[in-house]
């Protein structure tokens, strides 16, 4: 059983190694000097107040072949998962139903317990191992650049830090709980409809609905995430955004927006907003001091005078990897429990 299930995944198996080995040779080509750009700019030997060294090393990455593979790293890893579930998993038993060749299976000595524990488990193995080698090399050849981009707080042109939702899932453990679930998710949709492409379909469009989800509604509470709460620096602001009512810039009633400055390296930002001392996010309205023909010190200074203070909500970047491992348990926990579905499934249906 376990021969006749390798051999019916081996052109599955020969391209995951083909692609894996052209991106370790990618990897291992490119890795020097990047680590030599790292070393040039004093970041291997800076231990304090390193944030302009870092800085000058991820402006000099800035449309480089570097940031180009940084990128196309991110999208395999986002891809590996959903390609595993919809190419490995959907079909893994669903074509079995298809071609009636699992009659042939169940009238021999194994039992159907068997079976598809044996294909659950030899191919989910696979999927995991698989996406297990893609995330170390990915996450070995990026330490660099994530190493510079938790110094200086992010990067809009790297996605941000390896704490914030697009980086995230390219990085460390959490890969194998995607894995895992999309291929037992791939595989469920297959015993449940009988249909390969149908299938395939319905695994893609699920996992892509919960890697939304999740980093969306459930990470960022996975952790209770820290607020903190500082008077409102105007001289500091990000923003400073005025909404002019009915078109006139010289209008009292100007609607305010202001964004507090915030620096927390590595940090995923939660929330940033500016509230009032009675706690209400302020919105204005805009005085004179900050229309018509002010100067910015006096918007600054009025807005000073008004007591406004900043509250923030954020994941600290040392949360990590306690992150990863809470997500990667609940991924595995689903894949489980999928896989136990199948084997229901499969053990109550009629041939």
């Amino acid at each position: 059983m376990m021969w006749l299930t390798w051999r019916q995944f081996r052109w599955q198996a020969v391209t995951a190694a083909a692609v894996l080995a052209v991106l370790a040779i990618a990897l291992g080509v490119t890795r020097p000097g990047l680590g030599s750009l790292f070393d040039q700019v004093g970041l291997s030997t800076c231990h304090s107040a390193c944030s302009s060294a870092a800085s000058n090393f991820v402006s000099d990455l800035r449309g480089t072949s570097y940031a180009a593979l940084f990128f196309g790293c991110v999208i395999l890893m986002y891809l590996a998962p959903a390609l595993m579930g919809i190419f490995w998993g959907a079909p893994l038993i669903a074509r079995e139903f298809e071609a009636g060749t699992h009659r042939l299976a169940w009238n021999q000595s194994i039992t159907r317990a068997r079976w598809s524990a044996m294909k659950l488990g030899l191919i989910g193995l696979a999927a995991v191992g698989t996406a297990g080698l893609l995330s170390l090399m990915i996450t070995w050849w990026a330490g660099p650049i994530d190493h510079a981009l938790n110094l200086v707080g992010g990067s809009p042109s790297f996605g941000g830090t390896r704490i914030s939702p697009v980086v995230f899932a390219a990085r460390g453990i959490a890969p194998l709980g995607y894995a895992a679930f999309a291929f037992a998710l791939g595989v469920t949709a297959g015993v449940l409809i009988r249909r390969t492409l149908p299938a395939m379909a319905v695994t893609l469009v699920i996992f892509a609905a919960v890697q939304f989800l999740v980093p969306t509604f459930v990470r960022p509470h996975l952790i209770p995430p820290v607020q903190a709460t500082a008077p409102f620096n105007a001289n500091s602001a990000n923003e400073i955004m005025i909404s002019s009512a009915q078109g006139n810039p010289s209008s009292t009633n100007n609607s305010m927006t202001v964004v507090g400055d915030f620096s927390q390296p590595g940090a995923w930002m939660l929330s940033n907003k500016t509230v009032t001392p009675a706690g209400k996010v302020f919105t204005g309205p805009a005085t004179a001091a900050c229309t018509g023909n002010s100067t910015p010190q006096q918007c600054n200074n009025w807005l000073d005078s008004l007591h406004l203070r900043q509250q923030v909500t954020y994941q600290p970047a040392s949360r990590f990897w306690p992150l990863q491992l809470i997500e990667t348990g609940i991924y595995l926990i689903l894949a489980a429990g999928l896989a136990w579905l199948c084997t229901w499934q499969v053990r109550r249906r009629r041939a």
